[in-house]
Order: structure tokens, then C-alpha cells, then sequence
């Protein structure tokens, strides 16, 4: 990913420029609450980006409707890649915050297709906490839902 990090007032993000049409892109899908476009960073032939039409920063600004939306928009674009790119694997990634490598301040997620050597590496380290963390880590979510 760049390391661009894009802190536009709400509204005046590139995203939000985009959807308003003031600046050009290579759009794949629109609908009400959704826009989908071409990675000006293309990591590998195919890679779109879907984002919400309106300005909501992490997935937590998102409403319910408007986070099924993407995901229902980035299927969509998924099958038209496998239609026309055929890659052997796709990954969807969606990020939030500086510190989760968030690098536009505004809702999306990427749809990646895979092959093999693309260099691309998603990776981190590996902890085993235990059964009885894991436990606790489970109930003090449950209480929290």
C-alpha cells in the first residue's frame, strides 16, 4: 500500500471528490450507497476499490446498511473479476486507522485478484495465547455485545 495518508476535512477526501464527480476515475459500479473504481495503484491487474458514497472514516462510522452494501458491492465486483481477470485467488482487505495501515481517511475495502509471485505478503506474527485466553478474551466480548 502507499504510505499516502490523506487527512481532507469530511467531504473534501479524495473519495468524497471522486463520488462527487470532481475528479476523474475509472468507475466499475455504482449504487446508492456504494461507488466502485479502479486502484489508480493497481497491485495486480483487476484491483478495485469499493467505497461508501457517503463520508464515514473506519468501519465503525459506517452504518449496518451501509457496511452490508460494500460487502454485497465487493461480491459483485469479485465475480466480474473472476469473469474476466480468472485469477487463482482473490483477497479482499479493509483497514482502519493509521496504526491498521489505513491510508485514505475514508471507508473502503479492497478487491484484490491473486496469483502466485504477486508479490504481495500478508503476514504477521503468529501468537498461541491459550485455551483459557482465549476464553476471556471471548466472554469480555460477548458482555460487550
Amino acid at each position: 500500500m502507499p504510505m499516502f495518508v490523506d487527512t481532507s476535512p469530511p467531504g473534501q477526501c479524495i473519495f468524497c471528490r471522486l463520488v462527487q464527480g470532481q475528479i476523474p476515475s475509472a468507475k466499475v459500479y455504482e449504487d446508492a450507497l456504494t461507488i466502485a473504481f479502479m486502484d489508480i495503484g493497481q497491485v495486480t491487474p483487476g484491483h478495485v476499490l469499493v467505497a461508501t458514497k457517503r463520508h464515514a472514516v473506519t468501519l465503525l462510522d459506517v452504518t449496518p446498511e451501509e457496511a452490508a452494501a460494500v460487502m454485497q458491492t465487493a461480491q459483485r465486483v469479485a465475480q466480474a473479476i473472476r469473469a474476466v481477470f480468472d485469477p487463482p485467488g482473490l483477497t479482499l482487505l479493509q483497514a482502519n486507522g493509521a496504526a491498521g495501515d489505513q491510508t485514505v481517511a475514508h471507508f473502503h475495502m479492497h478487491v484484490v485478484p491473486r496469483h502466485q509471485g504477486d508479490g504481495i505478503a500478508l503476514a504477521w506474527p503468529r501468537k498461541e495465547p491459550g485455551a483459557a485466553v482465549l476464553a476471556d478474551y471471548a466472554e469480555r466480548l460477548r458482555a460487550a455485545l
